[in-house]
C-alpha cells in the first residue's frame, strides 16, 4: 500500500520537505560570492549537479531570493567550495541567516583565500574549488536555477590519486564530501562500490555475427 500525495493538496511547505527526504544524497554547493560593496558570503546549497560538459558548467538553485543570489546578480560571478566531512560544523552554521553586511568567513572561522580569474574568495580549508562566471539564471517558480561557467579549477594535490589505467584524479577517501538529506540529516561516504560498464559488444548473449 502507498500513501498518494498531490502537491496542490499538501502544499508547498510540506512538499519541500517530502522531496528533500527522498532525493537523496544531494550533493552540496558551498557557495561563496561578494556582494556589489565588497562583503564576502558563503552558503550551502543542496540542489547542485553539472549542467554542461562543453563548455565546463555546474548549477545551484536558490530556493528564495537569499544573499547568494543577490550577489551572483549584481557581480555575475561566485565560487562552488568542496564541502567536506572534516567542515561539517562550519558548513552548517554557514547556513545562518546572517545579516547581508557580515562575512560567514569571519563569523564561523573560515579563511578567505584570493581565487584566480574572479572577485569572491575561495574557503582555504577546501580542498576544491571552482571559479564561476554567471552563464543564465533561470527562474522557476519560487526558485532561482543558476548555471555558471567554471573559468579555473583549484584543487589540493594530496587528494590526486593514480589508478591503474594511468589517470591521475581527485580520490573519494581523499575528498570525503559530504552530502545533505532530509530534515536536519547529513551523510557521509560510507562504502564505496565500483563496477565497469558492459558494452554491448561483450554483453551475455548478444551475437556479433
Amino acid at each position: 500500500m502507498r500513501t498518494d500525495l498531490v502537491p496542490g493538496v499538501v502544499g508547498p511547505g510540506e512538499f519541500y520537505k517530502l522531496l528533500t527526504s527522498v532525493v537523496v544524497p544531494r550533493p552540496i554547493a558551498w557557495v561563496s560570492t561578494r556582494s556589489a560593496d565588497g562583503v564576502d558570503n558563503l552558503a550551502p546549497h543542496s540542489f547542485f549537479t553539472v549542467s554542461c560538459v562543453d563548455p565546463p558548467m555546474v548549477q545551484f538553485t536558490s530556493v528564495g531570493i537569499k544573499d547568494s543570489l543577490r550577489n551572483v546578480r549584481e557581480t555575475g560571478e561566485f565560487v562552488v567550495n568542496l564541502a567536506t566531512e572534516a567542515l561539517f560544523e562550519q558548513i552548517n552554521a554557514s547556513a545562518t541567516d546572517f545579516p547581508a553586511e557580515i562575512s560567514e568567513f569571519a563569523a564561523v572561522g573560515l579563511t578567505p583565500e584570493p581565487s584566480k580569474t574572479v572577485a569572491p574568495a575561495r574557503v582555504a580549508e577546501s580542498p576544491v574549488a571552482l571559479e564561476c562566471k554567471l552563464e543564465y539564471g533561470l527562474e522557476l517558480g519560487n526558485s532561482t536555477v543558476v548555471i555558471g561557467r567554471v573559468l579555473h579549477a583549484a584543487v589540493d594535490e594530496d587528494v590526486f590519486v593514480t589508478d591503474e589505467r594511468g589517470n591521475t584524479l581527485p580520490a573519494i577517501e581523499k575528498l570525503r564530501p559530504l552530502a545533505r538529506l532530509g530534515r536536519n540529516d547529513w551523510s557521509l561516504i560510507g562504502e564505496v562500490r565500483s563496477i565497469s560498464r558492459i558494452p554491448h559488444g561483450d554483453w551475455p548473449g548478444h551475437y556479433a555475427g
